[in-house]
């Protein structure tokens, strides 16, 4: 459970900063705990969509990731944040991201500063 909690803060941060550095990237909303809770949700979302849709996805590409030497995983992260994007409209949430060419450098910005925050977090292992 502490795990789980951690990888969901992990993955607020890193989207807080994608939204901050990326103006195609956005998060409306009307007060700060509105906003705050809004991203905590997409966080869920986006965790969600990279344990269950991720993994099926690499598996159906694998010849892609062995011939492009994993690059490819650039244009998985980005489908991924899109498809957290396109689910969080369904769910009324206020997260969008316009552009797949967003999309790709703003799963290239959330994964590094996810990794770089999983390292800094407390964790069980």
């Amino acid at each position: 459970m502490k795990n789980f909690v951690v990888k969901t803060i992990a993955n607020a941060g890193a989207l807080a900063v994608a939204i901050w550095l990326l103006d195609n990237i956005t998060l409306s909303g009307g007060s700060t705990g509105r906003k705050v809770l809004a991203l905590i949700l997409v966080a869920l979302l986006f965790g969600l969509v990279n344990f269950v849709v991720k993994p099926i996805v690499k598996v159906l590409t694998l010849p892609l990731f062995i011939l492009t030497l994993g690059l490819i995983t650039l244009v998985v992260n980005a489908l991924m944040l899109l498809l957290t994007s396109w689910l969080a409209d369904q769910f009324d949430l206020s997260f969008h991201v316009e552009g797949f060419w967003t999309a790709v450098l703003g799963g290239l910005i959330i994964s590094v500063v996810s990794w770089a925050l999983n390292v800094v977090l407390p964790d069980e292992d």
